[in-house]
């Protein structure tokens, strides 16, 4: 039989404002269904439950996809009553042990988990260590239609059965069953389960697959980047890398699966907070973005664009004074032994780093730098005239090794001055078409220009370096270790730096590698090639179901990790956005806006 309730219009009742305004205009009541204002719900009541929980374990219905509404009604209960209640309860559990026992039957393992259950309950609420509650549990699905309705509900009642929850329908009291689950503290149906204080506070869905704001007491908009939305919960994910203890951060996924796409997100993002960007770039991917927002872009291996080694660390500061630090040529020649050691692609010998000490020393001072601070502004010599200098001073072996770099076939990036000065509030180094005996010493040098304008300390401001395929610098253990000092270092000097590269290997199979993950606080995993996910879960201690969702994630899926907390997310970007960011061939050669004279008409800053 049909019931039919129906209630004037809202509007006749109670002016818009009050509790009328909200009233449905009619409700339909079936046995097991209510139509409600055009809306079908479906209540049930949970009668059975896991015999032992964790904290959060009802999370998984409220990060449902569909509308479900849960309601639980609690009510204490004195510690007379209880104590009498669980009394009479272990009587009971107690004389039918016994009486199962006598008749030499076997004893029914569900009674006897039940019995020790008892046992220790009653002893913790005898020591004061809990209380006793009623609790009801009661779930109200929602749905547009009659039809979609019954696959809602079978779909909630599976996802309960997971979690071991008995949930039967509040048949003939569906209207009851509905104002249950409303937020008036009413409890119509009356199926309720004795709780502890422990089960009960496990009941509670405090715990979220969001990350938790900085300031949980702050009211303001969330601060930080937007990566995506929230593959559990479909909520925001709001990251501020800079609020963590350092501001570095590791990106580790395969070829194709978004991993540069969304560092450049985080990048263009970054910049509207102000926060200044330096981009080691090996492919020509950030030269688009550079443009469309007025960034600097130094074409590394073009002519007549030059980075010396040999410049010592000057710093401008505001009112145009220029300073440097006390101890700069010490730095800058201990600096030289790793540039040398990158080019030769080896480590050198006692006896060659001796040689090479001595005539760097040698070098500068034929320049007229010495140790006096004011001879530290005079122009730098070049690597040639270190060559020559290791070939009057009994290095001639180690000055043949370099004569490549110095009068040779790559000698184009070293035979000058320093043509550049990188500065802006974007700064992208393009690698591109630098050969691939110079990408890992043209990396190095681009770091080391970007750590001169980082460890500034007359300007302090937010900084970021990302370093796009990063394995290029770390396979020389000099360029790792530069790397390292640098990510250890940027904290001091506000800065942080991102570390991407799609050969997890390479990073996670050093003692290097596995120490630039570990001073990272924020680590992002994208999709992962099989044969690299088991050295992966082992380092980031990944579960099984994180480990399935890495192997199986759609392109611009990942796990971003927080130390403590760890979180999935969809990259998401606006049009204009994945305008600038994309580097699918497919979609660039349908954009209108690229051309070859768009692609050459910011290329070849030479500030000399």
């Amino acid at each position: 039989m049909k019931r039919t309730r129906h209630r004037e219009s809202a509007s006749r009742q109670a002016p818009v404002g009050q509790a009328g305004a909200f009233t449905p205009d009619a409700i339909s009541v079936r046995p097991r269904a209510l139509e409600v204002g055009g809306e079908w719900v479906a209540s049930f009541a949970v009668t059975g439950y896991p015999r032992e929980v964790h904290p959060g374990w009802l999370q998984p219905l409220l990060t449902y996809p569909g509308r479900v509404d849960v309601s639980l009604h609690i009510e204490p209960i004195d510690p007379v009553t209880a104590a009498n209640r669980l009394k009479k309860q272990l009587s009971k559990l107690e004389s039918g042990r016994r009486h199962t026992s006598d008749k030499g039957r076997l004893i029914d393992p569900q009674v006897e988990a039940a019995t020790e259950d008892a046992y220790d309950l009653s002893a913790r609420v005898a020591r004061g260590e809990g209380k006793l509650y009623r609790l009801g549990l009661y779930l109200t699905v929602h749905a547009a239609t009659e039809e979609a309705l019954g696959d809602e509900v079978a779909a909630i009642r599976s996802l309960a059965a997971s979690l071991l929850l008995d949930c039967k329908p509040t048949t003939y009291r569906s209207l009851q069953g509905w104002i249950t689950s409303l937020p008036m503290g009413l409890d119509l149906v009356g199926m309720r389960r004795t709780f502890d204080t422990s089960a009960l506070s496990a009941a509670f869905p405090f715990t979220s697959p969001d990350l938790p704001p900085p300031d949980p007491t702050s009211v303001g908009a969330p601060r930080g980047v937007l990566y995506g939305f929230n593959v559990g919960s479909q909520g925001l994910v709001h990251h501020d890398r800079f609020a963590l203890d350092n501001h570095n951060s590791v990106i580790l996924g395969r070829s194709g699966a978004g991993k540069s796409y969304l560092v450049k997100l985080e990048l263009l993002r970054s910049l509207y907070r102000g926060i200044e960007i330096h981009v080691i770039d090996p492919e020509d991917e950030y030269a688009r973005l550079a443009a469309a927002v007025g960034g600097t872009y130094v074409h590394l291996g073009a002519e007549q664009v030059r980075l010396n080694p040999m410049d010592l660390t000057i710093h401008t500061r505001p009112d145009g004074r220029r300073t440097a630090p006390r101890d700069a040529l010490i730095r800058r020649s201990l600096f030289l032994h790793t540039v040398i050691s990158v080019l030769l692609g080896s480590e050198l010998a006692a006896t060659d780093r001796a040689a090479l000490d001595r005539a760097i020393t040698a070098t500068y001072q034929r320049a007229g730098i010495t140790s006096d601070p004011r001879t530290w502004t005079r122009p730098a010599p070049l690597l040639a005239d270190l060559a020559e200098v290791l070939a009057e001073a009994g290095g001639a072996d180690l000055a043949a090794r370099l004569q490549p770099f110095t009068t040779g076939a790559f000698s184009g990036l070293f035979s000058g001055p320093t043509t550049t000065r990188p500065e802006g509030h974007l700064v992208v180094f393009s690698l591109r078409d630098l050969p691939g005996e110079l990408k890992a010493i043209g990396t190095l040098l681009a770091l080391d220009a970007v750590w001169r304008q980082v460890s500034n300390p007359a300007i302090r401001k937010p900084r970021q370096v990302v370093v796009d395929e990063a394995w290029l610098l770390m396979k020389d253990l000099a360029g790792g270790e530069f790397l390292l000092r640098m990510s250890k270092g940027s904290r001091k000097w506000w800065g942080g730096v991102t570390v991407a590269t799609q050969d997890a290997p390479d990073v996670t199979s050093t003692d290097l590698g596995k120490a630039i993950i570990a001073n990272a606080a924020t680590q992002i995993l994208l999709r992962q090639a099989p044969q690299a996910i088991d050295e992966i879960c082992r380092i980031f201690d990944l579960s099984q179901g994180e480990r399935q969702f890495l192997l199986t994630a759609d392109r611009g899926q990942g796990l971003l990790s927080t130390g403590t907390q760890r979180v999935a997310f969809q990259s998401i970007a606006s049009p204009v956005e994945h305008q600038l960011v994309t580097s699918n061939p497919a979609e660039l050669a349908e954009y209108s806006d690229i051309s070859p004279e768009t692609e050459t008409s910011f290329v070849d800053l030479d500030a000399a």
